[in-house]
């Protein structure tokens, strides 16, 4: 009997994460169906100025998956589909909330192929309980005294009432 070599399938799943929700928890679980390996890209962005700093939203993430040894959270900034060459990922998931967040991704897809046919696009809709939430969503209704507990996971919701508990008046 001939051994196969199988070479792990990874893929790269990008976001701020500003904080990780349960939608985005739901979209790299589905991912783990399909490939041996997700690597969580948490983006710097100079264009947002987000809430919680990158070591806080990696250790969210990181505590979120924690024991998960199929999950890899790292930080990327620059082209993300060279990161994800450089991670020798044969995809990168985007996560789809509405027929609004296709026409973007859809162009962004387009752009990475483009620069690096390597690596293939994948889109996912999360579970439908959570396809109407975002991190902005959460964190306006966190900083305003809204409760967001079931849309987060309970450590990510702890620190956003810490990050707000000044900011309610």
């Amino acid at each position: 009997m001939r051994e196969l070599n199988h070479e792990p399938s990874i893929a790269v799943y990008p976001g701020t994460f500003d904080p990780i929700t349960m939608g985005h928890v739901d979209i790299i679980n589905r991912a783990l169906n399909l490939f041996d390996k997700v690597i969580v890209a948490v983006a710097v962005n100079s264009a947002k100025d987000p809430v919680f700093t990158l070591p806080e939203r990696i250790k969210m993430i990181e505590d979120t998956f924690t024991g998960q040894e199929r999950i890899e959270v790292s930080s990327v900034s620059g082209l993300l589909v060279e990161y994800a060459y450089r991670q020798h990922a044969k995809a990168i998931v985007r996560g789809i909330r509405a027929v609004s967040d296709f026409d973007y991704e859809f162009q962004l897809a387009l752009m990475n192929r483009k620069l690096k046919r390597e690596v293939d696009s994948v889109f996912l809709m999360p579970g439908f309980r959570w396809i109407f939430i975002s991190s902005s969503i959460i964190k306006d209704a966190a900083r305003n005294g809204g409760d967001v507990s079931d849309l987060v996971p309970p450590h990510v919701n702890e620190m956003l009432i810490n990050k707000f508990k000044n900011f309610r008046r």
